[in-house]
C-alpha cells in the first residue's frame, strides 16, 4: 500500500514529524523525528540510535502513527537495510537537513543503523 499523493507530499518535506508509538498497558511515546524521502518512500532514524525508546518500541511492536501538523496517520515501522539504500539516506539527509549542525549525526551510528520505513497501515 502507497501513501496518497498529499501525505506522501507532506511526509517527504516537513522537516519534522511526531512518531507515536503505543504499548499495551503502557502510555504511547511520542517523539518528534526527521523524515527523508528516498525513491517514493519514507524513512526516519532514531537520532539515539538503539538508545531511543521511540525506536525500541517501534521495532518491537511494527505499529504506530506520524502526526503531520494536525493529521495523524496510522503507521507500520518496516526496517530496512543495505548498503545503496543507506547512502542515498544519507545523502537526503545531508541535503534536506545541511543547515543543521546535527544532519551529519543522522548518517552515522548510532543513528545510521537505525533506519525505519514508514507504510501507511492497511
Amino acid at each position: 500500500m502507497a501513501w496518497d499523493k498529499r501525505t506522501f507530499r507532506e511526509l517527504a518535506t516537513d522537516r519534522e514529524i511526531d512518531v507515536v508509538v503505543p504499548a499495551p498497558d503502557r502510555a504511547a511515546i511520542r517523539t518528534t523525528v526527521w523524515p527523508v524521502a528516498v525513491d517514493g518512500e519514507v524513512y526516519v532514524r532514531s537520532w539515539k540510535g538503539e538508545a531511543g525508546r521511540w525506536y525500541r518500541r517501534a521495532r518491537r511492536t511494527g505499529a504506530g502513527a506520524v502526526v503531520t501538523g494536525t493529521r495523524r496517520h496510522e503507521v507500520r515501522f518496516v526496517p530496512v537495510a543495505g548498503a545503496d539504500l543507506d547512502a542515498a539516506i544519507d545523502r537526503e539527509y545531508l541535503r534536506k537537513y545541511r543547515r543543521s549542525s546535527y544532519a551529519a549525526a543522522m548518517t552515522r551510528p548510532p543513528a545510521a543503523g537505525t533506519t525505519l520505513r514508514l507504510d501507511p497501515a492497511e
